[in-house]
C-alpha cells in the first residue's frame, strides 16, 4: 500500500515521527511507524486496541523512551527523553485514565505542579486563577474553580485535565481516547472545545477508534494495526465502513445481525425498589422491571439518573430501603456481593479498574478472580497454577485478548480494550444465568465491538438472561429485545424493539412525555 506520508520535513508539519520502534521484552509493539500531523489541524490515530496507537503517542509525550526512529516538530529534530521535556516543547497529554487528586480543588489539580509564587514562597492563587479564567473563557469551558474532583462528572473532570496542559502552554494536544468516558452531550461538548482550540491555532491529536467522531472532528486520519503504519487518509473522502476495513483489515459489519428473541419465564426482577444514595437522596424510586430467558433488556438513560445507584443496590453495596430484587425467585437485596456471584449473576462492570480487574495483579490471576476458590483452581487450599495458565490462555485466545502471550502481564500493561475483553471473557464463561452488561464496549474498536455484540447475541440465544445498561443509545437500539427508559430513579416508559427509535426513546430519556400511553 502506497504510504500517505509526506515526501520530506517540514516546518508546516507540528509533529513528523518517521521510523518509530518499540518493544516491551521480545514484543514488538511499534515497527517503524510514521507519522505527519500538520500544523493547527485536528488529526486522528485510529487503530485496534492494542495496535499501539496509546504507545506511539507515549513516546511523543516522553512516557517511553522509542527504540527506534526520529521525533520532529515544527521540522526540527527533537530528543523527548520526558513528560517535563514535552511540556517544555509545548506538548500536552490528556490520558484515558485522569490524573487528578480527587480531595483537590479543579484549581489546585489545574496548578498543581506548575504553582506560581512570591517572594516568600507563598503560591499566588488569584494570579493563578485569573490566568486559568482567560483559557476558559477563551475555549468555551464551562468549569466550576472551586468544586473538589471527587464532586464532579468525569466529563468536567476531562475539561480539568485539558485545562491542565493549555495552563502549562500546550500547543499541541494529545487526547487519548477522549470520548471514551463521555455522555452523548459531553461529547458535542468535547467536539466544540476542540473546534475552538483548531481556530486558536493549536494542534489535536486524537487517539480513538470511534469513526463518528473522527468524520465530525478530524481533517487526516492516520490508521495503524498491529504496530504497524497502514495509511493516511483524508477525512473527508472515507466512509465509516472504509475506515472500519482500514483499520481491522477485514471487512465489518458496523449492524447488529440477530434473529427475533424466543424468551422464556421470568428469571429476574426488581419490585418496587428504593434506594437512598450514600449522602441520602433517594435515587431509586419505586422502580420496577422484569427479564425473561433468552432476552436482552436495554435500559437507556443520561448518566447521572440512577443507573449507577441501581447497579450499587444489585451487588449489594447500597442499601435496599423497601422493595425486592429477585433472581429464579430468590431475594438477593442487602445479602453480600458473593451471594449475588453464587446466585449465578455474572456482572461486566462500567468501571473496569475500580470494579472488573486488580491492576497490580498478573492477567492470569485476574482471569480467575471469581474462581480461585473452585476446582480446578483450588487444590487442597492452594493455587493450582497449572490450571490457571490453561484457563487463561484459552480466554485469551477465545477473546482475542493482546498480546497473545500475556498471562504473566500485569493486567495494568494492557489497553484499556484488552483489559475490558478479558473482563467480558471471565464473566461469560461463568455461565450465568443473568449476565449484567455495563457499557460493555467502552473503550473498544469496532471489530471488538462487532464480536463482543456477537457475543452477546450468541448468550441470549442460549436462553440466557441479558441486562444492558449503557449511555451508548445505538447500542441499545441495537441490540435490546425489550427498552425500558430510567429517568430519576424510575423506570419511565418500555417499548419492544420494533417500536423503539430515537427520537421517542430519546424523549423519554430528556424527561418528555410520549402520547403514546400504551409505553408508559
Amino acid at each position: 500500500m502506497e504510504r500517505g506520508i509526506a515526501l520530506e520535513i517540514s516546518k508546516d508539519y507540528a509533529v513528523q515521527m518517521r521510523g518509530i520502534s518499540k518493544f516491551f521484552g521480545n514484543f514488538q509493539a511499534l515497527d517503524s511507524v510514521d507519522l505527519d500531523v500538520k500544523k493547527g489541524e485536528t488529526h486522528a490515530i485510529l487503530g485496534e486496541n492494542g495496535a499501539g496507537k496509546s504507545t506511539l503517542m507515549n513516546i511523543l509525550y516522553g512516557l517511553y523512551g522509542a527504540d527506534g526512529g526520529t521525533i520532529y516538530l515544527n521540522g526540527e529534530p527533537v530528543y523527548i527523553k520526558n513528560p517535563s521535556v514535552a511540556i517544555s516543547y509545548g506538548i500536552g497529554m490528556v490520558h484515558q485514565h485522569f490524573m487528578l487528586v480527587e480531595k483537590f480543588t479543579v484549581l489546585q489539580n489545574i496548578i498543581l505542579g506548575n504553582e506560581s509564587t512570591d517572594k516568600f514562597g507563598i503560591i499566588n492563587m488569584r494570579k493563578a486563577r485569573k490566568k486559568v479564567i482567560e483559557i476558559i473563557k477563551r475555549y468555551g469551558m464551562n468549569v466550576d474553580l472551586k468544586k473538589k474532583i471527587r464532586n464532579i462528572s468525569v466529563g468536567m473532570q476531562q475539561k480539568v485535565e485539558i485545562l491542565k496542559a493549555l495552563y502549562r502552554g500546550a500547543e499541541i494536544l494529545i487526547l487519548d481516547e477522549p470520548t471514551a468516558v463521555l455522555t452523548p452531550q459531553e461529547v458535542d461538548e468535547l467536539l466544540e472545545i476542540i473546534e475552538n482550540l483548531k481556530k486558536d491555532g493549536k494542534t489535536v491529536i486524537i487517539i480513538t477508534h470511534k469513526l463518528k467522531e473522527i468524520k465530525k472532528s478530524s481533517k487526516e486520519c492516520t490508521i495503524i494495526r498491529k504496530g504497524k503504519f497502514v495509511d493516511c487518509v483524508n477525512v473527508k473522502d472515507e466512509s465509516e465502513q472504509s475506515l472500519a476495513e482500514k483499520m481491522v483489515g477485514h471487512k465489518v459489519k458496523l449492524l447488529v445481525d440477530k434473529e427475533k428473541a424466543t424468551p422464556g419465564e421470568v428469571v429476574f426482577e426488581i419490585k418496587d425498589l428504593n434506594v437512598k444514595s450514600e449522602r441520602g437522596i433517594d435515587v431509586i424510586k419505586n422502580l420496577s422491571m422484569s427479564l425473561r430467558k433468552g432476552e436482552i433488556y436495554g435500559l437507556a438513560g443520561v448518566d447521572g439518573n440512577g443507573q449507577k445507584e441501581l447497579m450499587e443496590a444489585l451487588i449489594c453495596r447500597l442499601y435496599v430501603e423497601s422493595g425486592k430484587i429477585l433472581i429464579n425467585g430468590k431475594e438477593i437485596q442487602n445479602t453480600s456481593t458473593r451471594n449475588v456471584l453464587d446466585s449465578k449473576i455474572s456482572i461486566i462492570h462500567e468501571d473496569r479498574h475500580r470494579y472488573g480487574c486488580i491492576l497490580g495483579m498478573s492477567v492470569a490471576d485476574n482471569a480467575i478472580l471469581e474462581k480461585y476458590r473452585e476446582k480446578p483452581f483450588n487444590a487442597n487450599g492452594f493455587l493450582n497454577y497449572d490450571e490457571r495458565d490453561k484457563y487463561t490462555e484459552k480466554l485469551i485466545e477465545k477473546y482475542d485478548v493482546r498480546p497473545s502471550k500475556c498471562k504473566y502481564t500485569k493486567i495494568r500493561n494492557l489497553s484499556g480494550g484488552n483489559q475490558q475483553k478479558l473482563v467480558i471473557g471471565r464473566e461469560i464463561e461463568n455461565d450465568p444465568d443473568l449476565l449484567i452488561a455495563i457499557q460493555p464496549t467502552r473503550g473498544l474498536d469496532v471489530g471488538a465491538i462487532e464480536y463482543v455484540h456477537k457475543v452477546l447475541i450468541d448468550l441470549r440465544d442460549k436462553g440466557k438472561a441479558i441486562l444492558l445498561i449503557s449511555l451508548e443509545l445505538d447500542e441499545i437500539l441495537d441490540l435490546s429485545d425489550r427498552i425500558g427508559v430510567i429517568y430519576d430513579g424510575s423506570i419511565v416508559g418500555e417499548f419492544d424493539q420494533k417500536e423503539a427509535n430515537e427520537q421517542n426513546v430519546g424523549l423519554l430519556m430528556a424527561g418528555g412525555k410520549n402520547n403514546d400511553e400504551e409505553h408508559i
